[in-house]
């Protein structure tokens, strides 16, 4: 028969202080974390107060990680990081914060070096189809539409 395994309150704050200092996490991931681990409510919230008062858990920290993260290596415009963070329970004070991080010269310039590279990909000969497919794959990454549209119709004449 399987037994679960149980942790006492200091077994589950050094696991989750090894979890946090691994990798930065939310609040949320945190959360679920400790009710995958079976932690009962109350032993949750003293966890959870003791990773903030040790700075292992930060959503300001976590939300300029992740924006970086995803902006230069997945290359995800301000759309789909905002959405990403607001799934994630992240306030809207630490995302604009954290899109703020991003500048404005190196957006545009991330946005054109994808959507140039983007286009050459693309082996579809008939002109409206190919804008469709880079216009669809641009807006998925979460570019905003006005630069979108403007890039494809410079792009695909």
């Amino acid at each position: 028969m399987y037994q679960k395994k149980t942790y006492t309150l200091d077994e589950a704050k050094k696991k989750l202080e090894y979890y946090c200092a691994y990798q930065e996490r939310c609040h949320k991931e945190v959360t679920q974390k400790l009710k995958d681990m079976h932690m009962i409510p109350e032993a949750i919230d003293v966890i959870i107060v003791h990773l903030l008062q040790h700075n292992f858990l930060n959503e300001e920290r976590f939300a300029k990680t992740f924006v970086s993260g995803k902006f230069k290596i997945k290359k995800w415009g301000k759309r789909r990081l905002t959405l990403e963070l607001k799934r994630k329970d992240i306030g809207k004070v630490n995302i604009n914060q954290a899109l703020n991080e991003i500048g404005e010269a190196e957006y545009i310039e991330v946005f054109n070096d994808l959507a140039e590279k983007k286009v050459v990909l693309i082996k579809e000969t008939d002109k409206w189809k190919k804008k469709k497919k880079l216009v669809d794959y641009l807006l998925y990454r979460g570019w905003e539409s006005h630069l979108v549209y403007e890039k494809v119709n410079e792009l695909i004449k």
